[in-house]
């Protein structure tokens, strides 16, 4: 008889055993239940929200009265011609650019109330381009993580570096120099050091506009399987519609700064598309329920 039984005698045993039944039947659904609420918050819960944001660059208008709404574990692509306002939007939402008027809210505190450091700590951010200094790709993305040290970066600075170096499969690149790497590779890297910061928000400015096929597949891929692992949201601008409808969850459409649609997929019409794009187009499904755009052609 185990030492339990011993203790409470062979009746109380069986009564005691049934009880902890019980109480792990209990446990285990609390954890089901819990797992259920987490990932419809991902759904419910608002991260992003911008109300009536408008920019100008002197007396030019780039962006009018944008507003919108994202929730953790989405990606939202915007869409738009070029001269629209992507990247400035995508700047105004970091902090980078000033909106004229407007508010940029994350988690529901207002991007003003944020120091530098502070956005860091939420927010992302991957540029076109990733200008890289003679340093190794370990260095560059450590860079990443200089919102939470000061003068020097701790075991644990370095442990994550380590860890999203795996993550992304750059671990056999850490030594190299970081300016002598593929667009790929770059765009990795650039990813890398901005998920290292431990953001809620990643926004990222045509991340596959220098890439081949082969590339954006695995960039835009990855960046779906850390936005679902990880509950982040992904705000990102694109060129390529076919692009956004095999990886994003919703569309922000702008022309001439101004936000003609917020769609998700399903929603997404030719007449809106012809509308922010002056093009004529068809939209096509695959046997595989896949959907793609393409210039209409007159008969």
């Amino acid at each position: 008889m185990s030492i339990i039984a011993d203790h409470y005698g062979s009746h109380d045993f069986h009564e005691n055993n049934e009880m902890k039944k019980s109480i792990a039947n209990f446990h285990h659904s609390i954890y089901h239940l819990s797992f259920i609420i987490y990932h419809l918050s991902f759904i419910t819960l608002i991260m992003l929200s911008v109300q009536r944001l408008s920019f100008q660059y002197g007396r030019k208008a780039i962006l009018s009265d944008v507003t919108f709404q994202a929730s953790p574990g989405e990606i939202v692509a915007i869409l738009g011609p070029n001269g629209s306002g992507k990247s400035t939007l995508l700047r105004c939402l970091c902090g980078i650019l000033k909106p004229k008027s407007g508010t940029v809210s994350c988690d529901g505190l207002h991007l003003t109330d944020f120091s530098a450091e502070k956005i860091a700590r939420r927010i992302g951010y991957v540029p076109q381009r990733l200008e890289t200094a003679p340093l190794s790709v370990f260095d560059a993305v450590l860079l990443g993580r200089k919102p939470y040290f000061t003068w020097f970066a701790s075991s644990d600075d370095f442990h994550k570096v380590e860890e999203i170096l795996v993550r992304l499969k750059l671990d056999s690149f850490a030594m190299r120099p970081a300016n002598q790497l593929s667009g790929g590779e770059t765009q990795k890297v650039a990813l890398a050091r901005a998920l290292v910061q431990e953001p809620r928000l990643l926004l990222l400015d045509e991340p596959t506009s220098a890439l081949d096929l082969k590339n954006q597949v695995e960039f835009l891929s990855t960046l779906r399987d850390v936005v679902r692992e990880r509950g982040l949201l992904a705000v990102l601008s694109l060129h390529d519609i076919n692009t956004a409808l095999r990886y994003a969850d919703r569309f922000l459409l702008l022309r001439e700064g101004r936000l003609l649609g917020d769609v998700r997929p399903a929603d997404l019409t030719p007449p809106l598309i012809e509308q922010v794009y002056g093009l004529p187009v068809e939209i096509h499904t695959s046997d595989r329920n896949v959907s793609f755009v393409l210039e209409k052609i007159a008969s």
